[in-house]
């Protein structure tokens, strides 16, 4: 049993969208295919994965660095013998030869999207979705049979009046969703205030609706929108000021008084860790994210789970970034609150597979083999574009 080739392509994003903190308009992502030498009904099984939408396409640092020191180990190196399989940690072991510790954003991204295939590889090797392999790993062995799910919108665009912003949110509700989030932050805060109300006008009630700043708040504009946010009774706030700026995070925490959540643009247990000591952080009221493919990929996401155990958090208060068949696999094979999604708004890169209902806000645990890539058909095709 042994990795015979990882293979990696840039692919540029077909996205003319804005949240409060940047551009999609140049926005890459690396799409990764892991072969190996084992052989299913006459093909080898292969492990795919992409790193998530947000953060650019990280080749060189895959090619030149973390493919050739795996390629090069001793196969028997990486395999955990009393399974059978490879052994995640061991991978990601090689891969970090000669990193210096710290700088993990330059690095865990590659890494993480890496370790993510070879998730995929495994759950095929032993012919089960991979968050069934998750829990049986890390968990209780079993998985929920669905998994609710929000969806994201809102994005700031020219010609995006109110009444199209309502016409968007009672779109995902037709679609099946029961919660949805907008993006704030990028317009006055009066302006900001009307697109909320405009939303809820739409909506059962405020319990239906969080916000995300996208980080890109300063200190002190985070306050003014604390304040003017909190009578909303919203179902949480998102990502209020610079992910390590914990002091104005834990400022922010206090003054909102609500529901908070962050996390998705750190990436390392580390980071993790230093949110819950230092922002302010409350367990059972806030939600802490995790983008798994940018933080080193699963096994790291499982130690995380294991630190905040230690703070009195559990993972029924996190909530995986990206609106993904990867992210649904982790949100059911650890036990996490929810999921989330982003329909028709990355292309190919959206959503779950092609027979995918939501249903009252949730969604199918899938029950292919691995993450599910086969059952995207445009995504898969693109996949396919690295091993033919």
């Amino acid at each position: 049993m042994r990795i015979v080739d990882i293979r990696e392509q840039s692919v540029k994003l077909d996205v003319n969208l804005r949240n409060a903190s940047f551009s999609f308009d140049d926005m890459t992502t690396s799409i990764v295919a892991l072969i190996t030498d084992i052989v299913i009904d006459g093909s080898p099984v292969i492990g795919f994965a992409f790193n998530s939408t947000g953060r650019y396409a990280c080749s060189g640092q895959m090619r030149d660095r973390f493919i050739p020191r795996i390629l090069r180990q001793k196969p028997d190196d990486l395999i955990d013998p009393d399974r059978s399989n490879f052994k995640p940690e061991a991978i990601v072991r090689a891969m970090l030869f000669g990193e210096k510790p710290g700088g993990d954003m330059e690095r865990s991204v590659g890494i993480g999207t890496i370790e993510v295939a070879l998730w995929d590889a495994m759950a095929k090797i032993e012919n089960k979705p991979l968050h069934k392999l998750i829990a049986e790993r890390y968990g209780s062995g079993s998985t929920d049979d669905r998994m609710f799910c929000y969806v994201g919108g809102g994005w700031y665009a020219p010609d995006k009046t109110n009444d199209v912003l309502k016409d968007e949110m009672r779109k995902y509700l037709d679609q099946g969703y029961t919660m949805v989030k907008t993006k704030i932050g990028g317009l006055p805060l009066k302006e900001d205030l009307h697109r909320i109300d405009a939303i809820l006008s739409v909506l059962d009630g405020p319990h239906q609706l969080a916000v995300d700043a996208n980080c890109g708040l300063s200190p002190d504009r985070a306050l003014e929108y604390a304040r003017a946010f909190k009578s909303y009774g919203l179902r949480w706030f998102e990502e209020p000021v610079h992910p390590v700026d914990y002091e104005a995070t834990a400022a922010f925490v206090e003054a909102y008084g609500l529901s908070v959540a962050t996390g998705e643009n750190l990436y390392s247990t580390e980071d993790q860790i230093n949110l819950l000591r230092h922002g302010g952080f409350r367990p059972g009221i806030d939600f802490l994210q995790v983008d798994i493919p940018q933080s080193y990929g699963i096994h790291a996401c499982a130690q995380s789970i294991a630190r905040i155990i230690d703070y009195d958090w559990s993972p029924k208060s996190m909530i995986p970034h990206g609106g993904n068949q990867m992210s649904l696999a982790a949100a059911l094979g650890f036990g996490m609150v929810m999921c989330e999604s982003y329909p028709d708004v990355f292309g190919v890169f959206s959503g779950y597979a092609d027979d995918t209902v939501v249903e009252n806000g949730y969604l199918p645990a899938p029950n292919r083999p691995g993450i599910g890539f086969e059952g995207q058909a445009d995504l898969y095709k693109l996949f396919k574009t690295l091993i033919n």
